[in-house]
């Protein structure tokens, strides 16, 4: 599907482009693939889109999330915390370490704001919006309607965590929300990916690919 693009209502929201979740720090919690949509992201921002967001985590370094906080516990394994069960992961988006630093491939000259989202020890934040506990927010929805923000294009890492949870969010919060397929990476099986689009899809999201965004083919 193919948007028109506004320049004073349109925002990329890019999710988490960070080393932490790339081979570059394969001790830490990479993704297959999170490198090459970088330069997808990047084309994008060549294009018409006048305004970027990106998110960013940065974790307390004895966050409750990581699988390193729960002795016998191991990645991928989960934990019932006060918000809810939680997905424990490896030490991953440190603050103030290479690993949490936004990527520097990352053209920057069109992102007007950076949001760093994780950052309280004891609750994850998967949503750029919201975080787990559903209930304590990040002030990004109020920041994007006071600057005009109606329609936001999705991409990052990774689907189906932390970019389907920042669109569904940017939904519910009633903004016209767009996931950029191909400027996403992915992490586990097909059938858990196919029914979080199913679920995004039924929310009214719609997805859509980086060639609609760019230049002329826009």
């Amino acid at each position: 599907m193919r948007p028109a693009l506004h320049a004073e209502e349109d925002v990329l929201l890019v999710v988490d482009p960070q080393p932490t979740f790339m081979a570059l720090c394969p001790d830490e919690l990479p993704v297959p693939g999170a490198e090459a949509v970088i330069p997808v992201i990047n084309r994008i921002l060549a294009g018409p889109i006048a305004r970027a967001v990106v998110t960013q985590d940065w974790h307390h370094p004895r966050h409750l999330s990581f699988a390193s906080q729960h002795p016998g516990k191991r990645p991928l394994e989960t934990v019932d915390l006060p918000y809810g069960t939680q997905v424990l992961w490896p030490d991953h988006g440190v603050r103030a370490t290479p690993g949490a630093a936004i990527h520097p491939a990352l053209d920057q000259a069109k992102v007007v704001m950076i949001l760093r989202k994780g950052f309280r020890q004891a609750i994850d934040s998967y949503s750029g919006f919201r975080e787990n506990d559903r209930q304590t927010g990040t002030g990004l929805a109020e920041w994007l309607r006071a600057v005009g923000a109606r329609r936001l294009f999705i991409a990052g890492i990774t689907r189906p965590y932390c970019v389907d949870w920042t669109a569904e969010d940017a939904a519910a919060a009633r903004f016209e929300t767009w996931v950029v397929e191909d400027a996403c990476a992915r992490l586990g099986p097909d059938d858990a990916l196919d029914a979080s689009r199913a679920r995004l899809e039924a929310q009214g999201i719609r997805f859509t690919t980086a060639d609609t965004l760019h230049g002329e083919n826009a």
